[in-house]
């Protein structure tokens, strides 16, 4: 297993990951394969205005951290090898001049995976009193 190359092309997740959810995983699946490795940047907005209207975010950078070491273990994925993970500001705009470099790319994963809410899985873990 290799050790992630800061100078190899890297594709980037940007995201508040709260919760990190299995459609999440399967994006990163895809990404992965396709570009070999990637970094997923982690919002910390805890308690913040993500932008959007986007202010329920309970947990905290190493609550959404470890989550994501342990779904992407499951399928055989190394944090340091296929992936690193950074945090980052409350990034609520990318903004680009003229050939950067990079792409933007929409992944159809299909209508279960797009399906998957992290907004529903909060609300359930709430009537169940986990969160």
């Amino acid at each position: 297993m290799t050790i992630f190359d800061w100078k190899k092309p890297t594709a980037q997740m940007l995201g508040r990951w709260q919760p990190w959810h299995d459609g999440h995983t399967e994006l990163f699946k895809r990404i992965q394969a396709e570009h070999g490795q990637v970094c997923i940047m982690v919002r910390d907005v805890q308690g913040a205005d993500a932008g959007m209207g986007n202010t329920d975010n309970p947990w905290d950078y190493q609550d959404v951290v470890s989550p994501i070491w342990l779904a992407l273990k499951k399928h055989g994925f190394e944090h340091g090898h296929e992936y690193i993970v950074m945090k980052v500001p409350n990034i609520v705009n990318i903004s680009w001049g003229r050939g950067v470099g990079y792409t933007f790319t929409e992944h159809d994963l299909g209508k279960d995976v797009h399906d998957i809410s992290a907004t529903k899985i909060r609300a359930e873990m709430r009537e169940r009193g986990e969160l």
